[in-house]
């Protein structure tokens, strides 16, 4: 591979590109928001309230790293609990439900890039209704089931196979996500199904990995192959990277016309970025990869849980640069729009809240900050002696802390809509 390609695809260059922003930040250097780092001892304290409530006195050794599987237990229900439950009268072994629950983390997880203020999903049965990244949890869980992502033939439902992901129609997940344009409209839903055609067709020409039917599951032996214990979560992230770069869409950054996903320009890199010991085309790059790294975050739970696997090397993976955890910033003042990028925001938006497109430059630079203020952000919570002698993962303080955060200070300041401070007119595919 070109190596100025696979700098721009490792997690390294996600974490030091916006540590660079930040620095630029530091300076008043930024184009289109201005840093207010005094209000980060509120923000900090903000973040460890809400720790402390949901998991003290003594329960911090139980927050789970941020993932999809607590989404799986929305409404108090343990979905995947009750899952292995089946399993195991079903004579399933400890490897093939790590298979199957890397089958479902997968689809699950890249159907899942927002769900927009509108959408909900009424489950069967119950007649609960669940929204946003929970809802699109439980409706994609139903569609695992019932042998939506299956190969046709094949003699069971609960398997996801890269011939029916390639050959998946609109019309499945209108139906699966009970989506109604009119009604009950899902930002982007043609687009998500293209991802997860595309994922397919990706599958089906990595063989090596996952097989000849294509299943994501694969990638259990493939990651276990010498019988160790320990797992190289470089090599989950290259093996991620190598099959999801194809299936984003083409109208994304490339290099030398090689595609980098979720890596856009961003100006200010461009305007002070020093470029001598840095080619000029990746110089000015910010990547994020952030479905991908979800994605790998989401699998090591399997894995840990189940197949008692060790993960070295999985402090590279960096904060998630999303709505949740960039709205925490913006809500508590850490980060504010400069006064044109506001005014042209609320002129996109025609509302009382900024909108730009996902790759827009005042985007770009929100979520770079968002990934270097979550670093630290996590070391000031390691360094404030309240959780004894937990110390917590970047992973725990994201579930426990700063997506919870963001999401429940934006719902006490826009209780409507529970929006993000700033929109984005995505197109289900990014965040």
């Amino acid at each position: 591979m070109d190596p100025k390609i696979e700098a721009v695809l490792n997690l390294q260059t996600v974490r030091e590109k916006a540590h660079r922003v930040l620095q630029l930040a530091e300076q008043g250097l930024l184009n289109h928001f201005d840093y207010h780092p005094e209000r980060l001892d509120v923000t900090v304290d903000y973040v460890i309230g809400i720790i402390q409530r949901d998991f003290g006195p003594d329960r911090y050794h139980e927050i789970p790293p941020h993932g999809r599987w607590q989404h799986f237990e929305v409404g108090g229900v343990p979905r995947i609990i009750e899952l292995l439950e089946k399993w195991n009268k079903e004579g399933y072994e400890d490897i093939e439900k790590v298979r199957t629950l890397v089958d479902l983390f997968f689809v699950s997880v890249l159907l899942d890039a927002g769900a927009g203020d509108k959408w909900s999903f009424t489950e069967p049965g119950t007649g609960n209704v669940y929204t946003r990244s929970e809802g699109i949890a439980v409706a994609s869980f139903y569609m695992f089931l019932n042998g939506d992502f299956a190969g046709k033939g094949f003699d069971r439902k609960d398997v996801v196979h890269g011939e029916a992901l390639r050959n998946m129609s609109v019309e499945a997940l209108y139906s699966g996500f009970q989506i109604d344009d009119e009604n009950n409209p899902l930002v982007g839903a043609s687009a998500r199904v293209e991802v997860l055609q595309k994922l397919g067709s990706s599958l089906l020409e990595n063989r090596e990995i996952f097989g000849s039917m294509g299943r994501p599951g694969g990638l259990v032996e493939y990651l276990s192959r010498d019988g160790s214990e320990k797992i190289d979560y470089a090599l989950l992230w290259s093996i991620l990277q190598r099959l999801l770069i194809p299936i984003w869409p083409s109208d994304r950054t490339k290099i030398a016309g090689n595609p980098v996903g979720d890596a856009w320009p961003l100006s200010v890199l461009s305007k002070h970025e020093a470029t001598q010991n840095e080619p000029a085309e990746t110089a000015t790059i910010q990547p994020f990869h952030k479905l991908t790294q979800w994605l790998a975050y989401s699998l090591k739970v399997p894995f840990e849980r189940l197949l008692s696997t060790t993960w070295t090397n999985a402090e590279l993976g960096t904060g998630l640069p999303e709505y949740r955890n960039g709205g925490l910033f913006v809500d508590m003042g850490v980060l504010s729009l400069k006064p044109d990028a506001l005014q042209k925001g609320l002129r996109i938006s025609g509302s009382s809240l900024p909108c730009f497109a996902a790759g827009d430059d005042e985007i770009v630079e929100w979520r770079a900050m968002t990934v270097a203020l979550l670093d630290k952000l996590h070391q000031r919570i390691l360094s404030s002696g309240k959780f004894g002698e937990v110390k917590l993962s970047l992973p725990q303080v994201l579930e426990a802390g700063s997506w919870k955060a963001g999401r429940e200070v934006a719902a006490e300041r826009r209780p409507e809509t529970k929006s993000s401070p700033i929109l984005n007119s995505g197109d289900g595919t990014l965040f």
